[in-house]
């Protein structure tokens, strides 16, 4: 009796976990690796950060999403080489290296952030790609209220109390708005030597405009309204440096300036999955700038049409980088290899090459106003707002979750309460921790190291 075909999938982020629920009727055997043991909604992760949102509410256990699904194997692992010619997988749990075969192969290995060649920028800005960035940031942003509070004079207090976050796309856009509504209304009556309404809020982004990809009309209603709640935005700012005494900047003139802060929020540029690199080397062709892969119409690898590369690693023409576009391009590949197992035939090419549907974009800018741009409909404000809310909901996985989420937002939004504002020193001081060591924090997941529990410092694994 043969076998059935073996897809493995890389990655538990929209591409990875749509792919493996399109092929849940297939008859395949499906293994999905993944470095964390959760389905991450990263769009809501500002949310986590700002005290809004618990991690579990937008993090759902992908074993949990997936345990009715029979034919799916969910592990969890460090991938750390996929070799083409011997169609295997290597990776890795600690110290226990595994390979695993495949039939058919699905890489949905996402992105994380680009510093745009500064990594030294990570140590003092975190970014917002991972529960570890948002956990670490509201540790970041409360603390500064606490040590605000116990400052000695008012230069230390104006340092904590300031908040700059770099980019303006809908990520930062939507962080600054939060950390302007926290200092407003929130935190408003908590402090008895401060007054939290006096922190500043600056959104830095070297565009003409923020939400670019909004259009002019949209981006200027953002901004407008950004403005009236009491951010700082300020364009055409190009960051120069970011270290412990803040963020300088040069002006569309060349003039830098040095921006004293506290905290510092990276929301500017993704870099692909190291992954991306490796497949491109074996397959004998280039990444683009941002580490993505060049893929045939069909989202295959060029010569390894057994190889699909779907989400923020695959380079295709006019396809975003937002949740869609993995969401689309995964049960694409998931189609074709279906038809490649009911014909039998493992290297059946596509009858269509892979067209991408724009849903359009949302952003919120603060309670109860957000922009939206679906096609040619351009709207802002409360009715915008409720899209947004109704569209997020709807694609959080888990009825636990959308529950949750649910009440959570409506003691955010109905009240001024955010039921989420605890963190631990740990996640406030662990990154500094890693860099005293003289590692990244991201350099054990970047190249195959890890950090030895005893903090003996870094090992290399085999």
């Amino acid at each position: 009796m043969n076998e059935r075909p073996h897809v493995v999938i890389i990655g538990s982020g929209f591409g990875g976990l749509f792919a493996a629920k399109a092929l849940r009727r297939v008859d395949v055997d499906i293994t999905l690796i993944a470095k964390t043991a959760h389905h991450l909604f990263q769009p809501l992760l500002y949310q986590v950060a700002t005290g809004i949102l618990s991690e579990g509410d937008i993090a759902p256990s992908t074993r949990e999403i997936l345990r009715r699904q029979r034919n799916t194997t969910v592990l969890q692992g460090l991938v750390t080489d996929i070799d083409l010619a011997g169609k295997t997988v290597v990776w890795r749990q600690l110290d226990e290296v595994r390979t695993t075969p495949y039939d058919q192969l699905i890489v949905a290995a996402g992105a994380g952030q680009s510093y745009f060649g500064h990594p030294e920028f990570e140590t003092f800005a975190p970014g917002m790609k991972s529960l570890d960035d948002a956990l670490e940031l509201r540790a970041r942003i409360f603390g500064a209220f606490e040590r605000a509070e116990i400052a000695e004079d008012e230069t230390s207090r104006e340092k904590d109390l300031t908040f700059v976050v770099v980019g303006g796309g809908p990520t930062g856009v939507e962080m600054a708005g939060q950390i302007r509504e926290l200092a407003t209304t929130t935190l408003a009556q908590d402090f008895r030597r401060l007054d939290p309404k006096a922190a500043k809020v600056i959104l830095l982004d070297g565009a003409p405009q923020i939400l670019p990809a909004f259009g002019e009309d949209l981006g200027a209603r953002a901004q407008q309204a950004l403005e009236r709640k009491g951010v700082d935005v300020r364009l055409k700012a190009m960051v120069k440096n970011v270290g412990p005494a803040g963020v300088t900047y040069a002006d569309a003139a060349g003039h830098e300036e040095t921006i004293v802060c506290g905290t510092t929020v990276w929301a500017a540029g993704v870099q692909a999955s190291p992954l991306g690199a490796l497949l491109a080397e074996q397959a004998g062709i280039e990444t683009d700038r941002a580490g993505r892969v060049p893929v045939e119409p069909d989202l295959t690898l060029a010569g390894h049409p057994e190889v699909f590369v779907v989400g923020d690693l695959a380079s295709v023409k006019g396809v975003p980088g937002v949740a869609q576009g993995a969401i689309q391009g995964a049960r694409y590949a998931a189609k074709l290899i279906a038809a490649r197992v009911r014909s039998g035939n493992p290297r059946l090419a596509a009858d269509q090459p892979f067209s991408y549907f724009d849903k359009g974009s949302m952003a919120t800018i603060s309670k109860f106003r957000a922009v939206v741009s679906v096609g040619k409909l351009r709207l802002s404000g409360f009715v915008a707002w409720l899209m947004w809310l109704a569209l997020h909901l709807f694609y959080i996985a888990g009825f636990k979750q959308r529950v949750t989420t649910l009440l959570q937002w409506a003691i955010a939004f109905v009240g001024n309460g955010r039921n989420q504002r605890a963190y631990t020193h740990q996640q406030l001081v662990g990154r500094l921790a890693l860099e005293r060591l003289g590692q990244h924090v991201s350099a054990p997941l970047l190249e195959g190291q890890e950090i030895d529990p005893k903090w003996a410092g870094p090992r290399q694994t085999p």
